[in-house]
């Protein structure tokens, strides 16, 4: 099993008022509510806490991308990425990722990370998502070519990263005369590729052609392993079994010293996330066009629901997130590998809302030190043929 301590960066100081008076921390959420002071104090703090993983031993620090919004202070990931690789010396620095369907100019994408992947001596994973509908709303792109601009740019990504040659490039949402990458990648031939998924059949599918890690997010166990089973299904279509470091299991995690002072502490902290960063009007996630009719089907399908009606909890039971004492968590966390059939990659949010400075660094200490060697042993299997070169 390999761990990573992922950071969304978020804006926690939200008005009293909030719940009622905003639909959102994110799109309409006025910036008056932005104190650059209080900014750039949580961005400085946020880097220590990635690169204080990177000492920990955590197998890899990760960021993402999020635009117009408190849930995630990160418009540009690569900034914060180019950030670690100075500070940083062992873990793998991954970008979960780069909003390829909603960028004018992908060319951009694969510059800077193969920068990345040089600044950082071959450290560099790459993340693709499609964005969430609000972001196609905040930088006027139609949802309906979501899915069109994100493999095409995702194409042209991959061919700049491994072509050594000068190539035209016209598509049906960008045209380039030259392309002709300089730098190219250290890593070859091009970093490791990982393509979070919220159901989307047509993600499952995209991820088990090409052999990339196909990540979760924010949802209950038995609707993470109905993603989980159609991303191996895929595989299996493709004459295949995906080595388990390919499934990556993403989801919040709170550690402190005893049950009671990790729930106590916790509520709090997990409340906010789920009722407060995630509150979002149901046209912001999905809009018309953003997923297939089949791929809605099986969302809704599901009973997926929004965040705002689960109680602590319930988020706790649905395995939304883990926390508890040392023990405790290794414990549900074993139990929820079983349950998600498998996975060769935890990745654990760790700076959860409001969680104070020092609450972060004890849990991932405690994490580290007491949880990850319980854990290490699983995320391997030797009883089937796995695909090649995995």
């Amino acid at each position: 099993m390999k761990f990573s301590f992922f950071h969304l960066m978020p804006y926690p100081y939200l008005p009293d008022d909030f719940d009622t008076a905003y639909d959102s921390t994110a799109l309409t959420y006025p910036n008056a509510n932005f104190d650059p002071a209080l900014g750039s104090a949580l961005y400085a703090r946020y880097l220590d806490e990635l690169e204080y993983a990177d000492q920990l031993g955590f197998d890899g620090i990760a960021v993402n991308e999020h635009h117009q919004s408190a849930y995630g202070l990160m418009p540009s990931p690569n900034l914060m990425a180019a950030a670690l690789t100075r500070r940083t010396s062992r873990a793998r620095i991954m970008v979960l990722g780069n909003a390829i369907g909603i960028r004018g100019n992908p060319l951009r994408v694969a510059e800077e990370i193969a920068m990345l992947d040089l600044m950082s001596g071959g450290r560099v994973d790459s993340g693709f998502v499609r964005g969430i509908g609000w972001e196609y709303f905040g930088h006027s792109i139609n949802p309906t070519k979501s899915r069109s601009r994100f493999n095409e740019a995702h194409d042209l990504i991959i061919k700049a990263w491994t072509s050594p040659e000068l190539f035209s490039w016209y598509g049906e949402n960008y045209e380039y005369r030259y392309v002709n990458l300089w730098p190219r990648p250290l890593q070859q031939p091009h970093p490791a590729i990982y393509i979070p998924g919220a159901g989307s059949t047509e993600t499952m599918k995209f991820c088990a052609e090409r052999k990339y890690t196909y990540m979760s997010v924010y949802a209950p166990t038995r609707i993470v392993r109905r993603w989980f089973d159609g991303y191996r299904q895929a595989a299996a279509d493709l004459g295949y079994v995906p080595d388990p470091e390919r499934i990556a299991f993403s989801v919040p995690i709170y550690v402190a010293d005893t049950d009671e002072k990790a729930h106590a502490e916790a509520r709090p902290v997990v409340e906010w996330l789920y009722h407060k960063g995630l509150k979002q009007t149901p046209e912001m996630v999905t809009p018309p066009g953003y997923m297939s009719p089949g791929s809605l089907r099986g969302v809704l399908a599901s009973g997926l629901r929004g965040f705002g009606v689960s109680t602590y909890e319930d988020l706790l039971a649905s395995g939304q997130a883990v926390v508890g004492s040392p023990a405790s968590v290794a414990e549900r966390l074993g139990d929820l590998y079983a349950e998600l059939g498998g996975f060769g990659q935890l990745i654990g949010l760790f700076a959860i809302g409001p969680s104070t400075h020092e609450q972060v660094r004890r849990s991932a200490e405690l994490f580290a030190t007491e949880v990850m060697p319980v854990l290490r042993p699983l995320g391997v299997r030797a009883d089937v043929p796995q695909e090649a070169g995995a």
